[in-house]
């Protein structure tokens, strides 16, 4: 596993997953594409198949992350 690998679950398990947990969602660290900088991941709970995921995924999800990892510059649903 990378280093970018590494930080970027750090910071799924330590700020991300929290907070979605406090809505009754989760989130599944799925894959990082260091070349084009593309992170997928996988809504579970509550989060999954909800109308507001998109929204989440670009404006909780890629902010939180970015901020540590700013190598990550999209994040999409696998």
């Amino acid at each position: 596993m990378s280093a970018i690998v590494e930080k970027i679950v750090q910071v799924i398990e330590s700020e991300v997953r929290p907070a979605l947990e406090s809505h009754g969602g989760g989130i599944e660290f799925m894959s990082f594409n260091e070349t084009d900088g593309v992170l997928k991941v996988s809504l579970t709970g509550m989060c999954s198949g909800c109308p507001g995921a998109r929204a989440t995924m670009q404006n909780m999800v890629l902010g939180v992350i970015n901020r540590s990892v700013p190598e990550v510059k999209e994040v999409v649903q696998a």
